[in-house]
């Protein structure tokens, strides 16, 4: 099978963009058209291709930067590349889907959590939040929970928007996992107001941490 170049892959991607797949992810702060269902299409045609997503990335091009994140080998990353990276992934989809897809299944994953976590760029630390979330959820042992909700009732009110968004979830995360900390991060999250007001469709979990802490242990419950 003749190996894929960046070019064709390019012109692959610019026969996707739709004006209207645009116009909603500018919404979200993304800059591409691309429909993302095509994309993971694409991306499964092409395959795991360390070099090539390598490449991809090098384009700056947000669309070729998704697809390289769904193609390449997440293990396969150096300590310093993925720093580098995650300081270049300034889109929000970017961003998300470095830490989810990529990161979080790196081996310096904790490492990266713990630099991240405390790094002054808040779009950096956000990321180290993120990582700091899926710990609480999955392997909470030898983190200082009670530390954690510290720093959030200190500084979630005043820390801009990502960082904030990812603090709450650690929030929710603690109240929704923790029993013990229950209490105390839905006071925590009742006394901030963090995104009480954020506008949720129907059907929809609200992000305010006390109504998310409460919806998902009813359904833990249900369950």
């Amino acid at each position: 099978m003749a190996e894929t170049t960046v070019a064709e892959v390019m012109a692959e991607l610019a026969a996707l963009e739709d004006p209207k797949a645009r116009a909603v992810n500018e919404k979200h702060g993304d800059d591409h058209g691309v429909n993302l269902g095509k994309l993971r299409a694409l991306a499964k045609r092409l395959r795991t291709q360390q070099e090539l997503a390598r490449r991809l990335w090098e384009t700056e091009d947000t669309a070729a930067r998704l697809l390289a994140l769904l193609i390449c080998r997440p293990k396969a990353f150096e300590r310093d590349e993925l720093d580098v990276m995650l300081r270049e992934a300034r889109t929000p989809k970017v961003h998300d889907w470095l830490v989810n897809y990529v990161v979080r299944k790196n081996p310096h994953a904790e490492e990266l959590r713990l630099a991240w976590s405390a790094d002054p760029d808040p779009v950096v630390a956000s990321a180290g939040w993120a990582l700091t979330s899926e710990r609480v959820a999955k392997q909470p042992e030898g983190l200082d929970l009670e530390g954690l909700l510290d720093v959030i009732e200190a500084q979630m009110k005043d820390a801009p928007d990502r960082l904030q968004w990812a603090m709450n979830h650690c929030l929710a995360q603690i109240g929704i996992e923790h029993a013990e900390l229950r209490t105390r991060a839905i006071g925590i999250g009742e006394r901030l107001e963090v995104l009480k007001d954020y506008p949720t469709s129907p059907g929809c979990t609200s992000p305010f941490a006390p109504a998310w802490i409460a919806e998902m242990v009813r359904r833990k419950h249900d369950a």
